[in-house]
């Protein structure tokens, strides 16, 4: 149901006032300006857009890309820590738009601004959580890239952000909106696969290369390297550490734990349609990248008890095959037969290939641009998204266990309720990425 502005202005009001806006570094959002910037409810099929960008590396090309396709859209401001990333999206939205966008360095920008309904955030993940909840609080939208954090506490500050704020919420794992991935999840829910024994979900990436061993560097012409680290730890700068190789160091993200186990748990998730493990086991290490200065591991294997069924994920950097003939891919069987399914399609067959035939279904790649049209079509309808916030922090919450059972050297036992792990300090140590002052997470 729509609201009046002024019935929308003043339950935002108490909202706001009832919760405060945290102060983030030196300079707080303003709480009048970010409810002014509060959309007016249900856009209409004609209303503009008007979305801010924050952060500008790769997958920001992806993603913005989709919402241009929409041209309803416009994109009048978008932030990086680097000008040349800056320039290099400011092309390519005067190509799409014929306007040039405000470039800006600081993301509060954005969320000051009262004509923007929307942001996008494509940081790298320790940058997740204070764009999207200051976002939240100034009552704009919010698609940000997977996983949703770099820690359980604060995925849970972000799910808590989107629904006291009641805002519509996207993360970006877009094979979610893949018809080929929906079409096998529906199969497993036919039951035609029988009782689920064992899942397997693996990524053997020969891409996923070292992160070299330069040295200390000076900070680059045109990069605010302070504001890149933000709430991570005060460290020189090392080309090793930067953009793209930022997600091999744990202070920033989870390695490919987090970077591709979340894509390919969130299909297997869905499939068993979102069950709580009841212990995480986890081992691996750098076995193959001994050399560089990279932290997360190169191998890796977490296996997760579910109680009745087990699913086990591995991954091996510079790895040159995978599983069942598959670089990626997730295994699911059941008593009454077997199904596999990577980004190119799926087939299911006997539990022995050879007792039976396999039946093959193509798929595409990309489910991208339908995940972006998913979130637009509930920005109008207010609906929540299919990979609304509740079912990434879920998602992104596994992930993060198995690296919690690694790190820790013990199991987990994962009370879901409390958002605790059983019996492990050292565990629980790890539940909330620490923030270096003068951030500071709002809870």
């Amino acid at each position: 149901m729509s609201m009046t502005r002024r019935g929308f202005l003043a339950k935002s009001l108490v909202s706001a006032g009832a919760a405060g806006v945290a102060t983030t570094a030196a300079r707080a959002v303003t709480p009048l300006n970010a409810v002014l910037g509060l959309s007016t409810g249900v856009l209409g099929a004609n209303d503009k857009i008007r979305l801010g960008l924050i952060g500008c590396g790769g997958i920001a090309h992806a993603d913005l890309g989709c919402f241009l396709k929409h041209k309803e859209v416009e994109c009048p401001i978008i932030c990086d820590v680097d000008d040349s990333r800056i320039a290099d999206l400011t092309g390519v939205i005067e190509k799409a738009r014929g306007t040039k966008p405000e470039g800006v360095k600081d993301f509060r920008r954005i969320i000051d601004r009262k004509d923007i309904d929307a942001v996008l955030v494509c940081t790298p993940d320790h940058w997740h959580a204070l764009p999207t909840i200051h976002a939240c609080q100034a009552g704009k939208d919010v698609y940000c890239e997977k996983p949703l954090a770099t820690s359980i506490g604060e995925g849970a500050a972000m799910l808590a952000a989107a629904r006291k704020y009641d805002r519509v919420v996207q993360m970006g794992t877009q094979w979610r909106s893949g018809p080929h991935y929906a079409e096998a999840v529906d199969y497993v829910h036919s039951g035609k696969l029988g009782k689920i024994r064992q899942i397997r979900c693996w990524a053997y990436l020969h891409w996923a290369g070292d992160a070299g061993n330069t040295p200390d560097a000076p900070v680059p012409d045109g990069v605010d390297y302070d504001m890149w680290l933000g709430p991570a730890p005060k460290r020189p700068f090392n080309e090793a550490r930067f953009h793209f190789k930022f997600r091999w160091f744990w202070d920033y993200a989870g390695g490919l734990m987090t970077d591709w186990g979340v894509h390919l748990l969130n299909i297997a998730m869905w499939a068993l349609k979102y069950p709580t493990p009841k212990m995480v086991n986890c081992t691996g290490g750098k076995y193959k990248l001994v050399d560089d200065l990279s932290e997360t591991p190169d191998t890796q294997v977490a296996m997760y008890d579910f109680g009745d069924y087990s699913l086990i994920w591995e991954h091996h950097s510079r790895a040159g095959a995978g599983l069942e003939g598959r670089e990626h891919g997730i295994a699911i069987w059941g008593d009454k037969g077997k199904l596999i399914l990577d980004a190119h399609g799926w087939e299911v067959g006997p539990i022995q290939a050879e007792k039976g035939e396999v039946e093959k279904h193509e798929g595409k790649n990309d489910g991208r641009p339908a995940h972006v049209g998913n979130f637009i079509d509930c920005m109008r309808s207010r609906e929540r998204c299919v990979e609304d916030f509740e079912v990434g922090h879920r998602i992104s919450t596994i992930a993060h266990l198995g690296n919690l059972a690694l790190r820790s050297g013990r199991s987990i036992q994962w009370d879901a309720k409390n958002g605790r792990v059983t019996d492990n300090d050292d565990a629980n140590k790890l539940l909330t990425a620490p923030y270096r002052a003068p951030w500071k997470l709002p809870v």
